[in-house]
């Protein structure tokens, strides 16, 4: 078993995004004490340890990750699909977006408002020619308040693991989790 430095404690409980206190609070220990723990100035028991380490898991375990939000069934099109297709597969699904995926990579996003200006003839023409930019990715371990934070800017986020698509989360997912 490999104990935790002062600097490993210092970057887990800022990643976090704890404060001395707020750490201090969840492992009954004071506030100074973790100030001087993570500068190194002092070398706390076993036991204190244990129950700063025990705090800084209990607060992981309350952060969400994209893992835990995400679909891992992603409606999507090819580049190549007709744009027929994907307003049948919006229309099927009740989606208002779609993700444009080509071998497992997201590409680019195609919209109901991308499709609304379309005259008949364009039903038939390539999803790429209509498309607009891809929704960002982002890994399974990102937190929900990183995903927050663009959905404010885009319509959803693909989870890519590897490079390939693996889940897609909206604004829907997450108010659902969070009723």
């Amino acid at each position: 078993m490999e104990l935790p430095t002062p600097a490993d404690l210092r970057q887990r409980r800022t990643e976090l995004g704890l404060t001395q206190s707020e750490l201090a609070e969840t492992a009954d220990v004071s506030q100074p004490l973790i100030a001087r723990i993570e500068g190194g100035d002092v070398d706390p028991r076993l036991s204190t340890l244990r129950r700063i380490v025990n705090a800084l898991e209990k607060a992981e375990s309350d952060v969400i990750r994209a893992e835990d939000l995400m679909n891992e069934a992603v409606v999507n099109v090819a580049p190549d699909d007709p744009v027929s297709e994907a307003a049948r597969k919006m229309e099927d699904e009740a989606y208002s977006q779609l993700a444009v995926i080509q071998d497992g990579i997201p590409v680019g996003s195609i919209s109901q408002t991308d499709l609304v200006h379309l005259d008949s003839e364009a039903r038939d023409e390539p999803v790429e020619d209509h498309m607009s930019e891809s929704f960002p990715t982002v890994s399974k371990d990102a937190t929900l308040d990183e995903i927050s934070n663009l959905l404010e800017h885009y319509k959803a986020v693909m989870i890519t693991e590897a490079g390939e698509t693996v889940g897609i989360i909206t604004e829907a997912d997450i108010a659902a989790r969070l009723s």
